[in-house]
């Protein structure tokens, strides 16, 4: 891999580049997303890039009707909410991320359970911030 820190911005630029990377400790083989320089695990500090395959299942979820400022900027509300849910991978890492595909009309139709894959939108949100981790409901 090109990247060689284990950082939030290198982790942002493999996502720019659609690729949901995370770190491997190459002790002990535990997986972590976002990418960490060192392992919680086993405390050891030999640790390499990591491809997630992007596919995961829904754990848990909330329908955002009144949301943060920048979220109410890009035209959510009351009216127009937006889903953020938490991912176990796969692979298992578990990860926070905007859900897409959901029927937001009818929360009680997501389940936990339902499967999931990463998307990654063309361009950064309006404002220049950049895409946060996108799963879409399979």
């Amino acid at each position: 891999m090109e990247e060689k820190e284990f950082t939030a911005a290198s982790f942002y630029r493999f996502l720019d580049r659609k690729k949901l990377m995370g770190s491997k400790c190459k002790e002990c083989g535990t997986l972590f997303l976002p990418p960490r320089p060192f392992c919680g695990q086993c405390s050891g500090n030999e640790v390499e890039w990591f491809q997630f395959s992007g596919r995961g299942k829904l754990v848990s979820f909330s329908v955002v009707r009144v949301g943060t400022t920048s979220y109410e900027e890009k035209g959510y509300s009351r009216d127009n909410p937006y889903c953020w849910g938490v991912v176990q991978l796969d692979e298992g890492p578990r990860i926070s991320a905007l859900l897409l595909g959901a029927n937001l009309s009818r929360p009680d139709s997501i389940k936990t359970g339902q499967p999931l894959k990463v998307v990654f939108p063309d361009k950064p949100e309006e404002g220049g911030e950049r895409n946060p981790v996108t799963f879409r409901v399979q």
